[in-house]
């Protein structure tokens, strides 16, 4: 990962234009790819990002990263205050809690209840950015990775979107898509998720520990 924290300004270039006055920011360029801006609030929230695939081209006073649509966000620095590089190693990934440990038990062990012919491939499918919950087969054969969470929000559909991006570049899975599951979905991860061509499932845990049928409902 390279940190870098300069005085720069930057600007979208895509389906959306939108620009940044010159100020100081921490700028994150991740081995992935992916290359964010961020200020020193919003948490982790950064203020402008671009999702791998993507290219960065650095000149002496302007950084440009395109993605595979074309889009650009361009960065003009003025003045560098640090640039470090440092490597992480193959992160063991999230450890979830109970729930969600459980709830992806027993979906995989009752794989046929998100469509009818779905087989299993395997829980914690391992990549090179972190396990995939489930990896299945849908009823013709194609593959679908599955991300489940307790509450769905924008992250987990931004973290789903990084594995199909991962595991699209497969020629052994490919094509592969996605499914979001989750007790609870917040309206804004359906949106993207919807946007992004990934199904969202909502997971009854209390049904799915039962033996009725039913056990997930399906949007």
């Amino acid at each position: 990962m390279r940190l870098v924290i300069a005085r720069c300004s930057v600007d979208y270039a895509g389906r959306l234009t939108a620009h940044l006055p010159s100020a100081p920011r921490l700028i994150l360029v991740k081995a992935d790819g992916s290359v964010s801006i961020h200020a020193d609030d919003r948490a982790y929230k950064p203020l402008n990002w671009m999702s791998p695939p993507c290219t960065l081209k650095e000149g002496d006073d302007v950084w440009t990263v395109v993605n595979k649509a074309g889009e650009k966000l361009i960065i003009t620095m003025e003045e560098i205050l640090h640039d470090s590089s440092h490597e992480l190693g193959v992160d063991p990934g999230l450890i979830k809690d109970g729930v969600e440990a459980h709830l992806q038990e027993l979906l995989a062990d009752r794989i046929e209840t998100l469509g009818e012919g779905y087989t299993l491939i395997r829980r914690e499918y391992p990549t090179a950015i972190g396990p995939v919950d489930i990896l299945c087969r849908d009823a013709d054969g194609r593959t679908v990775a599955v991300e489940i969470k307790r509450r769905g929000e924008i992250d987990g559909v931004e973290q789903l979107t990084r594995y199909l991006e991962l595991l699209n570049r497969d020629p052994h899975l490919a094509p592969v898509k996605g499914v979001f599951a989750a007790q609870e979905i917040k309206p804004q991860a359906r949106v993207l998720a919807t946007d992004r061509g990934i199904g969202c499932v909502v997971l009854d845990y209390d049904a799915m520990r039962g033996i009725e049928d039913d056990k997930l409902r399906l949007f």
